[in-house]
């Protein structure tokens, strides 16, 4: 079986979350998806569970992070190429994010960075195949 990961945020407001992804290209899926929770398929293994905050708060007995002052995780998706990263960032920017970072390039790897309306903090990267050695 192949192995899958399932990042769960929690969202202040539900639809606009769900509409940000959207619009960055990303599908719902609505056998997962209520009026607390929405399953957004960035892939065929990778999926981003955005949770409302009150339902989130079921699953821990930790306090939420605030996004606005602190930073609970990084979530890193590669892309084909410099242009995807490019184009992924500047849609997440003209859809409601905010950047996150200045630009990374080293040449051999380029990424970028959004935070999400939730205040999540996403990385774009594109390495170059042939600087990666088995």
């Amino acid at each position: 079986m192949t192995q899958m990961i399932f990042v769960n945020l929690p969202v202040k407001d539900l639809e606009v979350s769900k509409a940000f992804f959207t619009k960055l290209g990303y599908s719902v899926n609505a056998q997962f998806t209520d009026e607390n929770a929405s399953s957004i398929v960035i892939s065929d293994t990778i999926f981003v569970m955005l949770l409302k905050e009150s339902f989130f708060q079921t699953f821990t007995k930790r306090t939420i992070a605030d996004t606005a002052t602190t930073v609970e995780s990084l979530t890193c998706l590669s892309a084909e190429s410099r242009d995807a990263v490019d184009e992924l960032v500047d849609t997440a920017l003209a859809s409601g994010g905010s950047p996150a970072q200045e630009t990374m390039d080293h040449g051999f790897m380029y990424g970028r960075s959004f935070l999400d309306p939730d205040g999540h903090h996403w990385e774009v990267v594109w390495m170059d195949p042939s600087a990666i050695q088995s």
